[in-house]
């Protein structure tokens, strides 16, 4: 898709995300930081009715007789989305975008709706090495620097460094955040980096799939090259028996990312090239939402 029709799409999202950031930040988001979203003041006087366990002992000890900390709610939270731009992102499209487009609509719509919010969002792009990161931060002007980046992406080495993006997501982060990783998933030992920083945030593995995974054309022999290692083979797309083999090698890896999500305690989502973003975000967050409150 042409960069003046991403954006075009883009710069509606505005009006989306009025309706998902009630549901984003209600769901899973709100539940993980109650009793944990809150930063000390100062110190009183203990009072008849105060809980004993906030009394502070140094304090208490230092006056000789009993204070309790005080702490303000914090309000202000960060939503965070880790984007996969390496090779393979850049292939399928059977619909009119492919994957690293349509990763790039889902981190954006995540991203107005922070802001909408009032909420600080970040990000982090990645290929073959982490390549660009935006701090958290506030503002219509903040979130478009970051989508004007991100259009103008392209990968620019072989290989996914997965595993590294985690790392920097998890050096930054210092305090419990929503985190969106966006990518196709495609490379291997992602998992054991994932387990540290899903137990400190609230995380959301969304998995960009293409029609072309389960149902590869008969286009006869084509010479199919994987764009992540640069290797080549010949396929014989004609025979039904490639076909099958193809689909259930593509069914096999989502398989094992949903077993892998599954065992780390993840929210996942599959997003296909084909499916209207908006929609399938705001029916994923609104079942969240659900889940908590019942």
């Amino acid at each position: 898709m042409e960069r003046a029709e991403l954006l075009r799409r883009i710069n509606t999202f505005p009006l989306a995300a009025s309706t998902l950031a009630a549901d984003m930040l209600s769901g899973g988001f709100r539940s993980v930081f109650r009793g944990n979203g809150i930063e000390f003041e100062e110190v009183r006087r203990y009072e008849q009715g105060d809980d004993i366990r906030f009394i502070d002992r140094n304090v208490s000890a230092r006056f000789g007789t009993p204070y309790v900390k005080l702490y303000r709610e914090e309000r202000e939270l960060t939503v965070f989305t880790v984007l996969d731009c390496s090779a393979s992102m850049f292939s399928g499209g059977k619909g009119d975008v492919n994957r690293f487009e349509q990763a790039l609509l889902a981190a954006a719509l995540i991203g107005f709706s922070a802001e909408r919010a009032g909420q600080r969002f970040g990000a982090l792009f990645f290929d073959n090495e982490v390549r660009q990161l935006f701090k958290p931060g506030k503002g219509r002007a903040h979130l478009m620097a970051v989508v004007s980046a991100a259009l103008s992406v392209r990968p620019e080495g072989r290989g996914s460094a997965l595993s590294s993006a985690i790392r920097g997501a998890g050096s930054l982060l210092k305090r419990r955040s929503l985190v969106t990783l966006i990518s196709d998933f495609r490379c291997p030992d992602w998992e054991g980096e994932l387990r540290g920083l899903a137990g400190k945030h609230d995380f959301i593995a969304v998995r960009i799939s293409d029609p072309f995974d389960y149902e590869f054309p008969g286009f006869g022999f084509l010479t199919v090259e994987d764009p992540e290692s640069g290797k080549t083979i010949q396929a014989a797309t004609g025979f039904s028996s490639f076909r099958r083999a193809w689909r259930e090698w593509n069914e096999g890896q989502s398989a094992a990312w949903a077993d892998a999500c599954r065992r780390l305690g993840l929210a996942r989502l599959e997003l296909s090239t084909t499916d209207d973003a908006p929609s399938v975000l705001k029916f994923f967050f609104q079942g969240r939402r659900s889940r908590v409150r019942t």
